[in-house]
């Protein structure tokens, strides 16, 4: 859900988000953004880094895909829950990606619910250059592709 954070207060909710179908109008937020409000995500209200943005990204993508492939294969969360010899509430939790389920559980119920994962480390394309970088200096990628049956 975007939020907004008024000039010297706490961040609050927008009321208009993009979940309900509903963009805040350009001219309102221009206003707002005239009037000292600065707009964002979760992150920007988290202060996350780029890498703790990223693994929260990849939490909720996976935790999506649990569901999906869980629904796609006709389970109930009860019946998942069965297979990873836990509770159905735990599975509720997976697939929303709680703070207390960890990456490994994420995956182990995504395997469970039937899916297919690739991992593979790739180059990054880098955008820096300059005379401090060295040859085989570029930072490494490690993309993961989930596959739903």
């Amino acid at each position: 859900m975007p939020i907004s954070r008024a000039p010297g207060n706490a961040w609050t909710p927008l009321s208009a988000s993009k979940e309900k179908g509903t963009v805040m109008e350009a001219s309102k937020r221009k206003a707002l953004e005239a009037a000292g409000w600065k707009m964002g995500d979760s992150a920007d209200f988290l202060d996350l880094s780029a890498g703790e943005r990223q693994l929260l990204d990849a939490r909720v993508k996976l935790a999506l895909a649990i569901r999906h492939q869980r629904e796609s294969q006709n389970l109930s969360q009860k019946e998942l829950g069965e297979r990873l010899k836990t509770s159905q509430p735990r599975i509720a939790k997976i697939e929303r990606a709680a703070s207390d389920v960890s990456l490994d559980q994420l995956v182990r119920a995504f395997t469970a619910a039937g899916g297919k994962m690739v991992v593979k480390s790739v180059k990054s394309k880098s955008r820096k250059k300059g005379p401090n970088k060295l040859p085989g200096q570029e930072p490494q990628m490690l993309e993961l592709t989930v596959s739903q049956e």
